[in-house]
């Protein structure tokens, strides 16, 4: 099988006999490395101390003095973070438990950054063994953002921060319809050559086609089966909408922040405008026996995907683990 998302840091982690994440020392370090908690030139004895103590020894104790220590206010506050995150990690035992806490107690003061890198390493180890590269493209939905246009009549998702670093190179058609600076190479992952991915599944340089009949909405379902399956034991089946007419809003769950105003309003009876419809990337139905005693019983989970005026998509994958009903006592211990 070939390797995908290695830049997770998958290697890096023990697993245990569920199959959940282990958290390891080495995988802490990967923290203590990034820039932010790097010292500067400039910084102060406490600082340089307290880092090169916990790259020697990832686990070891902290207290607040430590942290208070240091000179540079920024430091201060990123070490607090730091700390803060390491010790739910170890407090937890898996990295999938480690998740479930932080969302259901409030993220708080948790980097967005650090819980989104939670979510790749977790779903690259929910989808180990796959052999669809467009499921794991859409994968990349539920925790790298994505800006979404229009192009020949596709809905075309790309990914946002690899936009956002490109170069000076001529620019490509798809980069020429999406009204930004040049890049040296994107495509759209294709039927024709699929195994494309392989080789470039760490670059996040291939566009996903959300058109609905394709197969990108169709791979995003399997992934949304597949998430919450490994984080609560749920075994669902997920389907791709062309539309929803009369349909009773019993449950819904919204994919992103848009997707839950809409949801919000629909349920509330509103009239949805046409400019709101055409910022709806996805509609899915979300069917499961676990829910045979809930009042999601006869009919399906809606969940909605929807765009930024500015054509961001922005998933919340926590939502589908805080939305569904009465679910939470089969969830990753």
């Amino acid at each position: 099988m070939t390797d995908f998302w290695a830049a997770s840091g998958h290697h890096l982690l023990d697993r245990d006999d569920d199959g959940r994440l282990v958290v390891t020392d080495e995988f802490l370090k990967v923290y203590l490395a990034r820039p932010e908690l790097q010292p500067p030139a400039v910084a102060c004895a406490a600082e340089r101390d307290l880092h090169a103590a916990l790259f020697a020894e990832p686990r070891l104790a902290v207290d607040g003095a430590a942290v208070d220590a240091i000179a540079d206010a920024d430091a201060r506050e990123n070490w607090r973070l730091m700390i803060a995150f390491r010790d739910a990690l170890l407090d937890h035992g898996t990295i999938e438990a480690a998740y479930l806490a932080l969302i259901r107690g409030g993220v708080g003061r948790t980097p967005p950054l650090f819980l989104s890198h939670l979510v790749h390493v977790i779903l690259r180890n929910a989808l180990d063994g796959c052999d669809d590269p467009f499921v794991l493209r859409a994968g990349e939905l539920f925790f790298r953002q994505q800006r979404l246009a229009i192009h020949q009549g596709a809905l075309i998702a790309t990914d946002e921060e690899m936009i956002a670093g490109i170069g000076s190179a001529p620019l490509s058609p798809l980069l020429s319809m999406l009204s930004v600076p040049a890049v040296s190479e994107i495509d759209v992952l294709s039927d024709e050559k699929p195994g494309q991915y392989w080789a470039r599944s760490d670059r996040f340089d291939l566009a996903l086609d959300l058109t609905m009949g394709r197969r990108g909405l169709a791979a995003l379902a399997r992934v949304i089966e597949v998430w919450l399956r490994h984080m609560l034991g749920c075994v669902a089946r997920v389907e791709a909408l062309r539309e929803v007419r009369d349909a009773a809003f019993t449950w819904y769950i919204g994919l992103d922040l848009e997707g839950t105003r809409i949801g919000d309003a629909l349920w509330r009876g509103e009239e949805i405008d046409e400019p709101t419809r055409r910022r709806v990337a996805g509609l899915f139905a979300l069917r499961s026996d676990e829910f045979a005693s809930t009042p999601a019983a006869d009919d399906p989970i809606y969940l909605i995907m929807a765009m930024t005026h500015d054509r961001l998509l922005r998933l919340k994958p926590q939502n589908l683990l805080m939305g569904l009903p009465a679910f939470h006592t089969k969830a990753t211990a």
